[in-house]
């Protein structure tokens, strides 16, 4: 874990302002549209953790308890979920095969425990709306020379960062960079 490094934040020009380029994905190719949320996450990373603290910490002032609550939730379905994707093979395929789903599935289940909980309001815009802004950011960010170059360092083990880290237990380590 020592040689893990949190990137740069990139500037709001980059990310979002006049130099930042956006376009609606191919979602006749996914492998494609995987591969640009795949790398502008690992690129952003700093940017997207930011956004999500600023939204959790908006929620948290309000709704304290049921944050945590929720944080604890989610947090022990997604290890939960890693740890059975290590141990069990079928479900190893199915997340490199399909991580979207993963995500989609981890969310869902949260949400169940949580409504049952209550909370489920806290949940939808402390967890699930930060994490919805940051794939549409990546979904529709177009790469820059930039951003791929970064990417292969990230791909070819230079640079350890806490995104490639849990793209890795996603299993997607085999996209990233490409």
């Amino acid at each position: 874990m020592d040689s893990v490094q949190p990137p740069p934040f990139r500037s709001l020009d980059d990310f979002l302002l006049s130099s930042a380029r956006f376009a609606v994905p191919d979602v006749r190719d996914l492998d494609r549209w995987n591969n640009r949320i795949i790398n502008n996450l690992l690129y952003y990373q700093s940017n997207y953790l930011l956004f999500a603290l600023g939204c959790l910490l908006l929620v948290g002032y309000f709704q304290p308890f049921q944050l945590f609550v929720g944080a604890v939730v989610v947090t022990l379905l997604f290890l939960g979920f890693v740890w059975a994707a290590e141990n069990q093979a079928p479900i190893r395929r199915f997340r490199r095969n399909h991580p979207s789903v993963c995500v989609l599935v981890i969310l869902v289940a949260s949400y169940l425990f949580i409504s049952v909980l209550g909370g489920v309001a806290v949940f939808l815009f402390g967890i699930a709306f930060p994490i919805l802004m940051v794939l549409v950011h990546a979904s529709v960010r177009l790469r820059s020379l930039k951003n791929k170059l970064e990417n292969k360092l990230e791909s070819i083990g230079l640079k350890r960062t806490p995104m490639g880290l849990l793209l890795e237990a996603l299993g997607q380590e085999q996209e990233a960079g490409s």
